[in-house]
Order: structure tokens, then sequence, then C-alpha cells
């Protein structure tokens, strides 16, 4: 692979949410009214992608009101300094976030990173797309306002906070229940970009920090009872939050 990855934007995964792929990461614009909350930030390269996303769905970085992070991961913070910084943006998280989204390499995993890419080589396209994209030069953000469990969020859309800590310690999902859709980030995913393993589960050691705890808090994923769950990777799952569920778990510890 010789040039950046191409990114995709598909309208209403879920009503009044457009999905935004680019390197095997997922980030999310909600449409409320003339505003939008982005969820995650990708990485380095989805700078121009997601302001072309934005004229797509006729709104410009100005109606831009929230980047809310479901965890604070480098692939998912990636244009976050510049969201804040360039565009005036507020950045919320958990507070077990804050120092991770301001060094976004410094994260908690319960495996090592390197003998992946030779254990599961047909990860090494995901992977090698992500490197492409910038993985490996995701500047921090640092002033992130605090989110906690069971907030309905004051940005477009209201989301609603679920916390979901295992993959990170403060890893959060986004409920939207006007919209019957739950932003999942990667508490529950349907692509690995560790292995390529696809269908719902949770994502390899290498980047999980907790996986029991992972697999325990896939309980408050179900207990939302969305029917359209939205990972950070992979497509998007239709099939309700309880089959989701009942599928990762049957998934198990990935290896």
């Amino acid at each position: 692979m010789s040039r950046p990855p191409r990114a995709t934007l598909t309208r209403s995964v879920a009503p009044g949410v457009h999905r935004l792929a680019h390197a095997e990461v997922s980030a999310y614009l909600i449409e409320d009214g003339d505003a939008v909350t982005l969820v995650d930030a990708g990485l380095p390269r989805m700078w121009q992608p997601l302001q072309r996303a934005l004229a797509a769905i006729g709104r410009r970085p100005a109606d831009v009101r929230a980047l809310v992070l479901t965890h604070a991961h480098f692939d998912h913070v990636g244009v976050a300094r510049r969201v804040q910084e360039e565009w005036g943006v507020p950045v919320l998280g958990h507070p077990l976030e804050h120092h991770l989204a301001a060094h976004p390499y410094d994260y908690a995993h319960e495996d090592p990173r390197l003998p992946y890419p030779l254990t599961h080589p047909a990860g090494l396209p995901l992977l090698g797309s992500m490197l492409l994209a910038g993985a490996l030069a995701v500047p921090g953000v640092e002033g992130v306002r605090s989110i906690a469990p069971g907030d309905v969020l004051d940005v477009p859309g209201s989301p609603v906070v679920v916390f979901s800590p295992g993959h990170t310690w403060g890893h959060c999902a986004l409920h939207l229940p006007d919209r019957d859709a739950l932003i999942t980030g990667d508490a529950l995913v349907t692509l690995d970009p560790y292995n390529a393993r696809t269908g719902p589960r949770v994502v390899a050691g290498a980047a999980t920090a907790d996986i029991p705890l992972a697999l325990a808090s896939l309980d408050a994923l179900a207990a939302t009872g969305a029917g359209v769950l939205l990972p950070g990777h992979g497509d998007p799952w239709r099939g309700g939050a309880v089959a989701a569920v009942e599928a990762a778990r049957t998934a198990g510890r990935p290896d």
C-alpha cells in the first residue's frame, strides 16, 4: 500500500447520524437541527475527509459544537487537537481518559503488541492502513471536559453516557434513545483491526486494558436495547444490542 486510505461517508446509518470511515476507524456525525456533534476523531489524516464529510451533509466546521470521545486511544483522537484549536470546539471525555487523551500511546493493554503482526498476519493490511493515516504521529489533546456515567450530554443529539470500561479504563458508549442507536466505540466492534476477525466482539488484548472487564461491560450495552450499534471499527450492526452482546460473548476472549 503506497497511498493513504480513502475515506467513506455513509449517510444516515441511524436517523441523523452519519459514519465517516477512514483507515479502518469510524467517527460519527450526529446532526441536531443546524448543529453537529462529532464522536471520536480518527487518525491525523482524517482532517480533510472530515471537512469534506461536513460539506457533503450541508454543514460547516462552525456547526460542530462538541467532540465527544468514547475513549482516547491514538486512533480515536487523531484530529482532536485540531478540532479543538482550529475550530474552537470543546472536547469531552470521561476523567479516566484525560491522561490518555494528552498521551495517546500511554495505554494499558493485556497482551504485548509486537507479536500480533507475526501471529495474526491477516491484520497486517488493516494496521498498515492505519499507519499510512498517521497512526505513529498522533498529537495529544489537553483540556478535555469531563463526562460521567448516565449523563445526558448538553450537545447536539443529547447522547446518554454508557460507562463501559475494559477496553480502556474510562471507556464510554453513547446512547441515542430517540434514534434507537448506540455508538459503541471499541467496547464492542464488528472488526478487530489486530486480527481482522469480523462480527461482534471485544478487541484483542494488544489494545484492551482488561478483557474480563470488557466482557462484563457488554451488559451495559445490552441494557440500552438499542436496535443499531455503531462501532469504532467495522460496519454497523442492525440486529440489536442484545443479539450483538450474545455474539460477542460467544466469540469470547480474543487470542
